[in-house]
């Protein structure tokens, strides 16, 4: 009874890192394979060691047809495994690569920007922020906190008024003041509901004030920030066509095509073209 409740519990196990992947490391789904494997490798030799009475217990010899079955499954999964942590590594070092070669050119067409202290920024999905910083509340608060309308999580008390009063500005046509604001908001409440929106809008305020160079670095913050976020696509487009005001066409035309590539079903993906065209990309 002992070997048949071990060889179910391998069975279910077989199918557990599906379900848990999304909770789970690469790392971890390694380490419960092996595990998996030296359970299997220590039930198939309880088994032959108990003989034929052992045997015909567990079902005969079609026993070991279902452990041999359930080996070289665990073999294909952890060949799978290997071969999608590889493929990340790739993306993730291939991305980062590209951000910073980005941040450095961009540095370069700043006023007073050195580009030797631009240095190598975070790994693309990095660590997530902490709980602590992702609201950030300027005094205790004395009432529920309100709903973000744009979604995404709960306010910080006085987060709604802050953006809602940048972006008074920045219709008030005030754009260097709204920048300023919209800088201040970020800094202020890392990892909130708004903050995507109000670091996409410092770089549209900065444009509108006519600091293309001052924009394009925004909108290159925004998106190393959060490159999988709800304004990664706009971000990068906008510092795609901000490349291209500037002169920089090959870098521009290879960043506008990083929007489709990335988010082929965003709203941005679908301005690219008319973007591409205007700068002749090929």
């Amino acid at each position: 009874m002992r070997r048949v409740m071990l060889g179910a519990a391998v069975a279910l196990a077989l199918a557990a890192p599906a379900h848990a992947a999304d909770k789970q490391t690469l790392a971890d789904i390694r380490a419960e394979l092996a595990q998996l494997s030296a359970q299997l490798q220590d039930l198939r030799s309880e088994l032959v060691a108990s003989g034929a009475k052992g045997m015909q217990a567990a079902g005969g010899a079609s026993a070991l047809q279902r452990m041999d079955t359930m080996e070289a499954e665990l073999s294909t999964l952890t060949s799978r495994t290997e071969e999608l942590q590889n493929r990340i590594d790739r993306v993730v070092k291939d991305g980062t690569n590209r951000v910073g070669d980005l941040e450095f050119r961009v540095c370069e067409l700043e006023e007073g920007c050195d580009p030797s202290s631009v240095g190598q920024g975070a790994p693309l999905g990095g660590a997530a922020p902490a709980a602590s910083a992702v609201t950030a509340p300027a005094a205790p608060s004395t009432g529920a906190a309100s709903s973000s309308s744009s979604g995404g999580g709960d306010l910080a008390m006085n987060e709604q008024s802050d953006f809602d009063r940048a972006k008074g500005v920045l219709g008030q046509g005030d754009f260097r003041g709204a920048a300023d604001l919209f800088a201040t908001f970020a800094e202020t409440y890392p990892g909130g509901p708004l903050t995507d929106d109000a670091m996409y809008l410092r770089g549209d305020a900065l444009h509108q004030a006519g600091d293309v160079p001052g924009a394009a670095r925004a909108w290159l913050d925004a998106f190393s920030a959060a490159p999988e976020g709800k304004r990664a696509a706009d971000n990068l487009l906008e510092l795609g066509k901000a490349l291209g005001e500037l002169g920089q066409k090959n870098e521009a035309c290879a960043t506008l095509a990083e929007v489709p590539a990335r988010f082929p079903s965003s709203q941005a993906a679908g301005q690219v073209p008319s973007a591409q065209a205007g700068l002749g990309c090929q």
